[in-house]
């Protein structure tokens, strides 16, 4: 059997002895920038927007990865090639890239490191089976108890790896109905984010759906309304609350492994009809047709 490769500052190592240092800030502080990227019939969707959001992420963390974003891509092309023949032909995969800062150093100063920063490169299978169900019956979006980590103090563009909060937050949906799906409020009631994705809602035939101010730029997020003006369907980015989306026709997550979740139930109650809606179906098939993948059945064949 291949075994999968992981790439590890400088070194392809096999995936049984891809090793980093308790002593890592990306162990020791959660001090890691991250990015997700998925592919479609084995192809990268998005690479370079996402090491391109990798290095924004970066700058405002003041690390230095060793390399630009050029070379950084041509290095995570290198790394998917080595892992495709682990992959089936209908099989895609999850790549990602976790950044630290490097060896932490005991001491008053946390920017202090003993090494150079940690760059770490893998693909894993993309496990689609606890959403595939969503597509055609939509899911249960419920809000949790804790907010979102204000933009004052962490800004929600930085896509970071310390996923306590919203790990927390989905802990406390879960009570409420172990399939539910997270709405996470900012410290003002205002709608924000998704543990790992963005929120639309159709009202009035408009789609809707927050401002960067209080949640991640996300790069689904930026398909859905690209592919929402090739249709002519009316989007503006709004400040959201809870009455909003329960009160909304149509509602759905987007995020980089399911593209479009469709959601039916809002805090136990219907949204409108409880039916997946139309402009929710019409933007996935404009989305499939994009990446030349059914996205629905390729999930729903897992199952």
């Amino acid at each position: 059997m291949i075994e999968r490769q992981v790439y590890i500052s400088g070194q392809m190592v096999p995936e049984s002895k891809a090793r980093i240092s308790i002593f890592d800030s990306a162990v020791m502080l959660g001090d890691t920038a991250t990015e997700s990227t998925r592919t479609f019939r084995h192809r990268p969707f998005k690479l370079a927007n996402h090491i391109e959001r990798l290095f924004k992420s970066l700058k405002i963390m003041r690390i230095d990865p060793g390399c630009n974003s050029d070379q950084l891509l041509t290095i995570t092309q290198n790394v998917l090639e080595a892992n495709l023949p682990c992959y089936a032909q209908d099989q895609d995969c999850w790549i990602v890239h976790n950044i630290s800062r490097g060896l932490s150093m005991a001491g008053s100063d946390p920017t202090v490191t003993a090494s150079g920063p940690t760059v770490m490169i893998f693909t894993q299978p993309l496990d689609l089976r606890s959403w595939a169900g969503f597509y055609s019956n939509g899911c249960h979006a419920v809000t949790s108890m804790s907010r979102a980590v204000p933009a004052q103090s962490l800004d929600a563009r930085i896509k970071n790896r310390s996923r306590l909060a919203y790990t927390l937050a989905e802990a406390e949906v879960k009570l409420i109905d172990p399939a539910a799906q997270g709405v996470i409020l900012d410290i003002y009631g205002n709608v924000s984010e998704n543990k790992g994705g963005n929120i639309f809602v159709v009202a009035d035939g408009v789609l809707r759906t927050p401002t960067t101010t209080n949640c991640l730029a996300g790069m689904s997020r930026a398909t859905v309304l690209q592919l929402a003006h090739e249709l002519g369907i009316t989007c503006e980015e709004a400040v959201l609350q809870p009455y909003d989306l329960a009160t909304a026709e149509e509602m759905f997550f987007t995020s980089t492994p399911y593209c479009i979740m469709p959601a039916t139930r809002f805090n136990g109650m219907d949204i409108a009809d409880g039916q997946v809606g139309s402009i929710t179906r019409k933007l996935l098939s404009a989305w499939s047709d994009l990446v030349g993948v059914d996205i629905p059945k390729q999930a729903e064949a897992q199952l």
